[in-house]
């Protein structure tokens, strides 16, 4: 099933210069970029983004941490593209994340874990409509995706 998805490197890999490493993970396993831009994430925004968080005592560090600096946000799309994501990013839990994965390779703390990848269509959607307007989306095809 096609499904388009939100990926956000976040404010540590700007800030290691690892984007295009992750970006080339990510097309190298087929699925495409249909968006993609720079921003500074502001308080609110990110609050509404960890909403689902809000009651729990990590809250303020999650919404500090990706308001420190500017991040990648990307909508990823391909077939089975939410659990691809997933699996490429790795385990949130750092300690969990096995190498070969995003965090497993990248990430020291969980709390600085490099990546946001949604973890469901119905978050996907959500989180994609808060960063991206419509027409920001763009879709098009590639000469090779019948051969993957």
């Amino acid at each position: 099933m096609n499904e388009k998805t939100l990926v956000i490197l976040k404010p540590g890999c700007l800030q290691r210069g690892i984007i295009g490493e992750i970006i080339t993970r990510i097309e190298k396993k087929g699925l495409k970029i249909s968006a993609m831009k720079l921003d500074q994430i502001i308080k609110d925004k990110a609050a509404i983004h960890y909403e689902e968080h809000k009651e729990k005592p990590f809250f303020q560090e999650l919404v500090s941490f990706i308001t420190s600096n500017p991040v990648v946000l990307m909508v990823i799309e391909g077939e089975n593209a939410i659990s691809i994501i997933r699996k490429l990013a790795g385990a949130t839990k750092v300690e969990d994340a096995v190498p070969g994965t995003i965090r497993g390779d990248y990430a020291l703390h969980t709390g600085k874990n490099i990546i946001h990848a949604s973890d469901g269509e119905n978050s996907a959607k959500r989180e994609i409509s808060i960063f991206f307007k419509n027409e920001e989306i763009i879709n098009y095809t590639r000469n090779y995706d019948e051969w993957i």
